[in-house]
């Protein structure tokens, strides 16, 4: 098993990955992926982390750095779709790849990591608490623009 962020290369298999996230969504094609891809590899602030076992990704999430005039121009970093393969849970794959993304705010000098959940996943959120995350500390609002 191998940590490390991910590169275009992984593309293919994170869509494989996040498609147990929402099984739902309409699989989006590899080459408009890819457009997106290049563009976030172009940008220095977004991160994708991930557990790769055999050139398979089977863990990641994705860290967004965020400048900030407050706290002192301490920025923000806003961890997403953490999701783990269901035959490689329990296994403290996602509390790695976490753990990158924590490092990538520690490196720009964050004052605070935010990470969201879904309301009804109560063992994630016990998980994130665990990992020193505060779920009461805060209320998250979001607006779907579908």
């Amino acid at each position: 098993m191998e940590y490390r962020r991910l590169t275009e290369t992984d593309l293919q298999s994170l869509l494989a990955l996040y498609k147990q996230l929402q099984p739902d969504d309409e699989d989006p094609s590899v080459e408009d992926s890819r457009i997106v891809w290049q563009e976030i590899e172009k940008d220095p602030n977004i991160h994708y982390y991930g557990a790769v076992d055999h050139g398979r990704v089977v863990s990641t999430c994705y860290a967004v750095y965020i400048p900030n005039l407050t706290r002192n121009n301490r920025g923000v970093c806003y961890i997403e779709n953490v999701i783990t393969d269901k035959d490689y849970r329990n296994r403290g794959l996602a509390s790695k790849v976490i753990d990158m993304a924590v490092s990538f705010a520690k490196e720009k000098g964050c004052y605070k990591v935010i990470l969201q959940s879904g309301i009804a996943r109560v063992d994630a959120h016990r998980f994130y608490e665990n990992k020193g995350f505060d779920g009461k500390s805060k209320k998250a609002f979001d607006m779907r623009l579908e």
